[in-house]
């Protein structure tokens, strides 16, 4: 069943269940304060990013593949909440008593053992477990190799390449997604076009070097860097050559699933090295993701 988007204004109230956060990356701790939850109550923008810009952090995943994969968790709703100074303001009671109760009609909620809300953050699980009106679940924090999962360790295992240590704590895979633009076709001329992204500023991405991914539903090759070879430039590029695959996908949206990362971004000294190596990339990683279950 597809998920139902609805906004503050227009949510009919209605018993439900509700699970509370940001949930940026929805990894696996967020994973279980969703389990059982038909109804998902996030906010846009990142909370901090209003409150303290200076030091908003990049998300994890766009609002796109967010929403989908809070679909594959079997949630019915999913309501945003435009996050802003005026709702910054509201207190904790305010945040429960118009929101919760009288918008929603949660007759019960789900947060996160840290989970903290309105002004000055002053409401926490305490406050919700001491509200007569819906039963109160609180999830502990999760730990995967010994070490509690949150978004700023998956945004540096991501910045840092290690895209098979935080799919670990995603639960799934790291995706990427972005429109296809025009790059300077000389994948084509190597014989491995590829669809080409520019990454969003806003987004974390991985780290420069090469990748084994899943593209379209098929195994991919990605280039993330600067192609130093050819000293184009111009600045980073997702570069995704998809095997068995050919399309035209010049600004259509493309979502990279990535499964591991391969080698690190190098410098040949002609094409031919480079074509030499982009045969072994592709081959590898034509192999690791023989391996993956696809995405």
């Amino acid at each position: 069943m597809k998920i139902k988007a609805t906004s503050l204004n227009d949510a009919a109230r209605r018993d439900r269940h509700v699970a509370i956060g940001t949930f940026d990356g929805v990894h696996v701790g967020h994973r279980e304060v969703i389990s059982g939850a038909d109804t998902v109550l996030s906010f846009d923008p990142h909370p901090v990013q209003v409150i303290h810009p200076e030091a908003a952090p990049k998300l994890i995943m766009s609002p796109g593949i967010k929403r989908d994969v809070i679909e594959g968790l079997g949630v019915e709703e999913l309501v945003v909440i435009p996050f802003d100074r005026d709702f910054a303001a509201l207190t904790a009671e305010e945040f429960i008593d118009r929101i919760l109760v009288e918008t929603l009609g949660a007759t019960q909620v789900s947060v996160g053992e840290n989970f903290r809300f309105g002004a000055r953050a002053q409401g926490t699980a305490a406050v919700l477990a001491e509200r007569s009106e819906f039963e109160t679940r609180v999830v502990p924090l999760v730990e995967v190799d010994d070490e509690t999962v949150s978004s700023t360790r998956i945004r540096a295992l991501v910045a840092a390449g290690e895209v098979d240590l935080a799919a670990r704590c995603l639960g799934a895979p790291y995706m990427f997604e972005g429109i296809v633009t025009s790059g300077d076709r000389r994948g084509r001329t190597l014989g491995f076009p590829t669809a080409n992204l520019v990454p969003d500023d806003q987004v974390v991405h991985p780290g420069h070097g090469v990748y084994a991914a899943f593209a379209h539903g098929r195994p991919a090759a990605v280039n993330v860097g600067i192609r130093p070879t050819f000293e184009t430039g111009r600045g980073v590029l997702i570069e995704t050559y998809i095997m068995d695959f050919e399309a035209n996908l010049y600004e259509q949206p493309l979502r990279i699933a990535f499964a591991k990362r391969l080698r690190g971004e190098k410098r040949f000294s002609s094409a031919e090295e480079l074509i030499a190596q982009m045969h072994r990339d592709v081959a590898e990683a034509r192999e690791v993701c023989a391996t993956f279950s696809r995405p």
